[in-house]
C-alpha cells in the first residue's frame, strides 16, 4: 500500500520514509492526515504508532504521546555528525530516552536509521560505535541493555524494516533476554514482535486521559485517548474530571471501526452527547460516573527527583507538571523531606531547598483544576 501511494506521489524510493515521516507539514495538517498510516499489523500484534515528534518545540506533545505507549522505538540517525548532535549533552536522543523511562515506558527498541548515509554506506563499525554509546546511556537511565534490541535500518530504502537487508550482510541480528526467555530477530518488525504484551487492568474503574478533542461534522464532539484502566462502551455515563461534567457515550471507535467496548491499551475516539468541544480538553480524564469517577485534586504529595536544574528550588516554585496528558503549573507548597533516591531513606526533614541530584517528598498544589491520582491505586 505504501509503495503504491508513494509511487503515485512520484516518491518511489520514499516508501518507508513515509512510515517514519516526521515532516512538520504533515503534523500541521492535524487530523486530516490519513490516520490509517499509523496503524499496521505485524505477524503477532496490531500496532498503533503514536508519532512522538522529535523536535524540541514539540516536547509537550511528545510527553502526551509517550505517556500512553507500551514500548518506545527510539530512532537514532547514523549519519556523520547527526548521531553526535542527538546524543550530545543537550541532544534530543538523550532527552527522549530519559522521558520514555521516566514516563513508565519500560520497553524500548533502538532503530539505528539512515545506515545508507554512513561513511562508507552501511558501515558495521559505525553501527557498533553507536550501539556502544547508546547502550551505555540507556543503562544509566535504568533500562537493561540485555533486553533492548538494536536494529540498523534505512527508512528511505527499507533496509531491515520488514525483510533482512542485502546491504548489511554483517548484521546477524539481535539476541535479547526477556525475563527467562531469549528472543532473536533481524528486522524492526521482528523487534516489534518481541515486545512483551503488557497486562491490561480491565477490572479497575475506568480511566481515560484525553489526548485531544475533535469536532467532527455530522457526528459532534469526539474525545480521543487511550483507555488506561477499566472498560468504556456505548451507553456508559462518563464523568470528565476536573470539570465534573457528565454525559452519555453514544459510540466508541478504533481504527475507523465501531466497537462494542474498548479495554486498557486501546486508543479510541468516543462520541458524547450534548457536550461542546469548548467544555472538555486534552488533560481531562474520563471515568464511569457510577464507579469511582475521577475528581479534581486540590493538593497531593509527590516524590520529586531533580535531574537538572540551575540553582536551588524552595517552596513557592511552580513548574509545569506533566501528568498523563495534562500540562499544568503546580506549586511546591512545602518540601517535606529530602531522601536518598536509591533507598528512599529520609536524609533531612523540611529542608529549606533542594538542588540537582536530590530526591524529595513535596506537597504540590495545582494552579488550575487538575486530575491526579495515585499510580498504585489505578
Amino acid at each position: 500500500k505504501f509503495e503504491k501511494e508513494a509511487q503515485e506521489m512520484g516518491k518511489g524510493s520514499f516508501k518507508y520514509a513515509w512510515v517514519l515521516d516526521k515532516l512538520k507539514a504533515e503534523r500541521e495538517r492535524g487530523i486530516t492526515i490519513d490516520i490509517s498510516l499509523w496503524k499496521f499489523e505485524t505477524p503477532k500484534y496490531y500496532v498503533t504508532i503514536i508519532d512522538a515528534p522529535g523536535h524540541r518545540d514539540f516536547i509537550k506533545n511528545m510527553i502526551t504521546g509517550t505517556s500512553q505507549a507500551d514500548c518506545a522505538v527510539l530512532i537514532v540517525a547514523a549519519g556523520t555528525g547527526e548521531f553526535e548532535a542527538g546524543i550530545s549533552k543537550n541532544g534530543q536522543t538523550r532527552e527522549h530516552a530519559l522521558l520514555a523511562f521516566t514516563l513508565g515506558v519500560k520497553q524500548i527498541i533502538i532503530g539505528v536509521n539512515k545506515m545508507d548515509n554512513t561513511e562508507p554506506p552501511y558501515s558495521e563499525q559505525r553501527f557498533n560505535e553507536i550501539k556502544k554509546e547508546v547502550e551505555a546511556y540507556i543503562k544509566k537511565i535504568g533500562y537493561n541493555p540485555k533486553g533492548v534490541p538494536f536494529v540498523p535500518i534505512s527508512g528511505w530504502h527499507g533496509d531491515n524494516m520488514l525483510e533482512k537487508s542485502d546491504n548489511m550482510k554483517w548484521f546477524t541480528g539481535f539476541n535479547i533476554e526477556k525475563g527467562k526467555n531469549k528472543v532473536d530477530g533481524v528486522t524492526l518488525m521482528n523487534a516489534l514482535d518481541a515486545i512483551d504484551p503488557p497486562s491490561r487492568p480491565t477490572d479497575r474503574p475506568l480511566r481515560l486521559p484525553l489526548q485531544d478533542v475533535y469536532k467532527i461534522g455530522g457526528i459532534g464532539t469526539v474525545p480521543v485517548g487511550r483507555v488506561e484502566t477499566g472498560i468504556i462502551k456505548p451507553g456508559v455515563v462518563v464523568t470528565f474530571a476536573p470539570c465534573n461534567l457528565t454525559t452519555e457515550v453514544k459510540s466508541v471507535e478504533m481504527h475507523h471501526t465501531s466497537l462494542p467496548e474498548a479495554v486498557p491499551g486501546d486508543n479510541v475516539g468516543f462520541n458524547v452527547k450534548n457536550v461542546s468541544v469548548k467544555e472538555i480538553r486534552r488533560g481531562y480524564v474520563a471515568g464511569d460516573s457510577k464507579n469511582d469517577p475521577p475528581k479534581a485534586t486540590e493538593n497531593f504529595k509527590a516524590q520529586v527527583i531533580i535531574l537538572n536544574h540551575p540553582g536551588s528550588i524552595s517552596s513557592g516554585y511552580a513548574p509545569v507538571l506533566d501528568c498523563h496528558t495534562a500540562h499544568i503549573a503546580c506549586k511546591f507548597q512545602e518540601i517535606l523531606t529530602k531522601m536518598d533516591r536509591r533507598t528512599g531513606k529520609t536524609l533531612e526533614e523540611n529542608p529549606q531547598a533542594v538542588k540537582s541530584g536530590d530526591a524529595c517528598m513535596v506537597n504540590m498544589v495545582p494552579q488550575k483544576p487538575m486530575c491526579v491520582e495515585a499510580f498504585n491505586e489505578y
